[in-house]
């Protein structure tokens, strides 16, 4: 081996280990005071056969829920070409508003739940094109709508874009760039969050739209590739120095959008037995999870799963995870 060679295997190796030791050895300052909230859509109740509703008033009087992100799937809120059903999403921001809570808004083609990208039917088989002005105009009415709510807190524009995951026709970065300038001309008052990948993401090239990086975080999952149960060895260190940097780079602030707290499995919940959704997720992985989060030192998080955890006190009669979201939300500012 050339002198040289060996010189360079080194600088890599001794870059390598820093690195290393930079995002994975430490501990972090867990914040003071957490906000928690969960996400809440529409289409998950329906998949878990519980009432909408019911849960989503469970969540704010039994839990006492205060923060929520609201999933605006296009083919629920625009069922037909240009005629827009607002009537559930109403409900809901009018009873947060009831309870003196807010709201962030997830729109876009591409919102958090599978299949990912929420075409309405109508637009399936339009051109590239055409379905981009279709979620434009999409935009300008949910925009327009609740803008000036008070319960408004901000606005997610797609979700975790640049994350190959999903059943999507396409991915435009420049499109995603009108959106949010779309947005930014109807509602000047209100900021925008972008989301991307806790684990499989540097978040830099994400961070350089909107105004919040919005992370999505996850602890144990099923591994289509090796067909096993595993659980990511990434520790709260890791999150909290890429925050750092993005923050010296960007100035951005980091929240988590989308913490673990339903199981990831094999086949759908539905498919699944309970005994094998507990592989991922039960009350000990949940409480782990808080922990985990509150370690990383950012001081909000949405927790992802809270109808899950309402379909197994009621289809189950398992309230274990429930009764220990009441704990943590006890805490919540």
């Amino acid at each position: 081996m050339k002198p040289l060679f060996k010189y360079v295997i080194l600088f890599l190796g001794i870059i390598f280990a820093i690195l290393i030791v930079y995002f994975f050895v430490g501990y972090t300052k867990p914040a003071s005071q957490m906000k928690w909230g969960v996400s809440f859509s529409l289409k998950h109740t329906k998949f878990l056969e519980i009432d909408a509703r019911e849960t989503f008033s469970a969540l704010l009087d039994d839990l006492k829920v205060k923060h929520f992100r609201l999933i605006l799937h296009w083919d629920l809120i625009e069922p037909e070409k240009g005629q827009y059903d607002f009537k559930e999403f109403d409900w809901q921001m009018n009873e947060i508003e009831k309870r003196n809570g807010t709201a962030i808004l997830a729109i876009g083609m591409k919102t958090p739940h599978w299949p990912e990208c929420h075409l309405p039917q109508w637009a399936v088989s339009m051109k590239k094109e055409e379905q981009q002005e279709a979620i434009l105009s999409m935009i300008e009415n949910v925009v327009s709508r609740y803008k000036d709510s008070k319960v408004l807190d901000s606005w997610q524009v797609e979700n975790e874009i640049f994350l190959n995951f999903g059943a999507c026709p396409w991915r435009d970065e420049k499109f995603l760039a009108k959106e949010i300038e779309l947005v930014r001309r109807l509602d000047s008052k209100h900021q925008i969050i972008i989301t991307d990948s806790g684990e499989l993401s540097f978040w830099i090239k994400t961070a350089k739209y909107g105004d919040i990086l919005g992370i999505t975080t996850y602890k144990r999952v099923w591994q289509e590739q090796i067909r096993q149960y595993v659980s990511y060895i990434f520790p709260p260190v890791f999150y909290h120095r890429k925050a750092e940097l993005l923050k010296m780079h960007t100035g951005k602030e980091v929240i988590g959008v989308e913490l673990q707290a339903e199981p990831w499995c094999a086949n759908s919940i539905m498919n699944t037995a309970v005994w094998e959704q507990k592989e991922t997720m039960d009350y000990k992985q949940f409480g782990e999870n808080v922990k985990f989060a509150k370690d990383t030192g950012f001081d909000t998080f949405y927790f992802w799963g809270a109808e899950w955890w309402y379909y197994m006190l009621t289809k189950h009669n398992d309230p274990e995870i429930w009764n220990e979201a009441i704990k943590v939300f006890k805490e919540s500012i």
